[in-house]
């Protein structure tokens, strides 16, 4: 017995990987179902076709099949993907009309924007760690500084009170207290 090998035209591989890849895309089992062609034939052309880039999926009665995203849309499929894996990672991207390579490269470029978020916010906080270790600096002369003042104003108040003691004992005439002799 032999096996038939049926020979498939690059138009027509072309036509099934436009329709796995949508959107509205399907599924390859499927498609397969409805043309006869083997599920597992199927991804494999879908597979090389991501792959290779060989196959062109475009025809020309027909425009390309790739979507604009925009970075919302973007971020909304790449938060439902999350966690997904398998065959619910496989609907998802089907009812998107996405590859994974696609998904791929869009968490790649969210992770590689949000550490060069996280560097330039790393200068700037740099800068802030350095302005703040000043005014700390400056706290610690001001609050020296007003110690010195306190001790004075204390000692000077301590003075003021033994002076006033003396006076009231009568050791010492009510002439012009201490300050005022040292203003003289």
């Amino acid at each position: 017995m032999e096996s038939v090998v049926m020979g498939y035209t690059e138009a027509f591989k072309a036509q099934m990987v436009r329709k796995m890849i949508g959107p509205p895309a399907r599924s390859a089992t499927s498609l397969a179902a409805e043309v006869g062609v083997s599920q597992a034939q199927l991804c494999r052309w879908r597979q090389k076709s991501i792959k290779n880039a060989g196959m062109s999926i475009e025809s020309p009665d027909q425009p390309p099949v790739t979507k604009k995203w925009t970075p919302a849309e973007k971020f909304r499929v790449l938060v439902k993907a999350e966690g997904l894996s398998g065959e619910e990672l496989g609907a998802l991207l089907r009812q998107e009309g996405l590859h994974e390579v696609e998904l791929r490269g869009w968490r790649e470029a969210a992770a590689g924007a949000l550490s060069a978020e996280a560097a330039s916010s790393g200068a700037s906080s740099l800068e802030e760690r350095r302005a703040t270790a000043e005014a700390r600096k400056r706290v610690k002369e001001l609050e020296g500084e007003l110690r010195r003042k306190e001790k004075a104003l204390a000692e000077a108040a301590a003075l003021l009170l033994l002076e006033k003691k003396l006076q009231d004992l009568g050791l010492v005439g009510a002439g012009p207290s201490t300050s005022e002799r040292n203003e003289e």
